[in-house]
């Protein structure tokens, strides 16, 4: 009568600080984030004056990592603008509606014109605040300057109609070999979509070639990843206090290495693509299972991005993929694979408002999980991580009648990094409980995060 384990696993990882110190000195001058909202130069000067009382900080990759991932994306409301920045927002506006709408002279027709962006009309009369939404975008991505948020604002729209974005949705052609490299699965803790990118379907060289084996089915990658993010705006809501933006997340397991120069430059011209038309889009960008070599070519594209880009990414090691996430996704949005509890088919398993529990794992100590089953007859569904892993771990069914044998569900093993989550069922033929003992053998404290169902036959 043994269970079987469905595994899936999860990792998380951490800012690195091993890396080359002239790596590190490269990263730590450039990935300062961004802090050039507009302020009042009383106010600037007393910043500057708290920053040097302050004792200096070491400047490692891990640091600033750490810093960066602070980052929160700021409100859309009115009311928290402060007023240098309202100020640029109706000059924006201003210039939207008499240079970008207002018909020109010798033009058929005399209204303003009709021009919408991702749904939202661009005459601010017409949907005030979706539309401060979409200028502050612009707003923020060019340091609150009007005339700079216009001209991007400008040029998009003309990539936009050159390249005819607004009906690439409609290319059902588009990706037909590429869909298993991303998907949208859950939010943050904020509302947030959230989009995972799976790199390791480029390792295979039939797949690498289908997508960069020339400049034709690059440009077709290209289109088929603002296809994507056209997708997931879809998903996103335009107005104070609701998500309007998403968090991506890059898993660069077994990903190829530096020495594929094609996947390389379309990364980069995807990267600049996204930058340069979808502002604000992103809120986050968290690359997981980063190996070393990946620094180094972050080191290379990092002149390409904005101070304000780079201050939204986080990087994380195999050992640390599941801790990562969880300072910005709820564990039951995590896949399994990454160490979360979410699964296909978990509404229907678990049903609405199943709770998640947490047990504390002192140091060097054996901590017990205890699920009663008190009738017989009964199906109990679990799913469980261990922040840090490297832990022993072991399934039982003790009945409550002492004269009945202890049955082993999962035989003692060792969960390590790599694990995925543990997910399992058992049907008890007398009343008992379902015992679930977790080992720290280690000197650091940890956390397991599980939750359980009874089913009733």
């Amino acid at each position: 009568m043994t269970a079987e384990v469905l595994s899936n696993g999860s990792q998380a990882t951490e800012p690195v600080s091993d890396a080359p110190p002239e790596l590190v000195k490269s990263v730590a001058t450039e990935t300062e984030p961004n802090t050039a909202t507009i302020e009042p130069k009383k106010e600037k000067e007393e910043k500057q004056q708290q920053v040097e009382e302050k004792p200096r900080e070491s400047t490692t990759l891990g640091s600033i990592m750490e810093k960066n991932s602070s980052f929160r994306e700021e409100s859309n409301f009115l009311t928290d603008l402060m007023e240098p920045e309202k100020k640029a927002l109706f000059e924006l506006r201003s210039l939207v509606e008499t240079n970008l709408l207002k018909p020109k002279e010798g033009e058929e027709g005399g209204e303003v014109k009709d021009m919408s962006l991702w749904g939202v009309p661009l005459l601010p009369s017409k949907c005030p605040e979706s539309n401060n939404v979409i200028l502050l975008k612009f707003l923020r991505a060019r340091e609150f300057k009007a005339k700079d948020a216009y001209k991007m604002l400008e040029k998009t729209l003309q990539w936009r109609k050159e390249s005819k974005i607004d009906s690439i949705l409609e290319e059902s052609s588009l990706g037909k070999d590429l869909g298993s490299t991303f998907y949208m699965s859950g939010v943050d803790k904020e509302g947030r979509p959230v989009c995972y990118n799976l790199l390791s379907a480029f390792r295979d060289e039939e797949m690498y070639q289908k997508a960069f084996g020339s400049e034709e089915k690059k440009q077709e990658f290209l289109r088929w990843r603002i296809q994507l993010m056209e997708m997931g705006i879809k998903k996103l809501e335009f107005g104070p206090g609701k998500p309007s933006s998403f968090v991506q997340v890059i898993d660069l397991k077994d990903a190829p290495g530096l020495s594929k120069k094609e996947i390389r430059i379309a990364m980069k011209e995807a990267v600049e693509l996204l930058q340069d038309n979808y502002p604000e889009f992103v809120a986050k960008t968290i690359f997981i299972n980063a190996p070393f070599w990946y620094y180094a070519f972050g080191a290379l594209i990092s002149p390409f991005l904005t101070q304000r880009t780079r201050s939204k990414f986080v990087f994380a090691r195999p050992s640390r993929v599941t801790e990562t996430l969880l300072k910005y996704i709820p564990v039951e949005n995590i896949p399994v694979s990454y160490g979360g509890l979410k699964r296909e088919g978990d509404s229907e398993i678990y049903g609405e408002g199943t709770g998640v529990q947490e047990q504390v794992l002192k140091v060097n100590s054996t901590e017990s999980i205890e699920i009663p089953l008190p009738q017989a007859g009964t199906t109990l569904l679990w799913d469980l991580t261990v922040l840090g892993w490297e832990v022993n771990y072991k399934e039982e069914f003790v009945p409550s009648d002492e004269g009945s044998y202890t049955i082993l569900i999962q035989k003692e093993r060792k969960l390590c990094y790599d694990e995925k989550t543990v997910c399992n069922s058992f049907k008890n033929n007398e009343p008992g409980k379902v015992v679930l003992t977790i080992d720290n053998p280690t000197y650091k404290k940890k956390k397991a995060l599980y939750r359980y169902k009874i089913k009733h036959c």
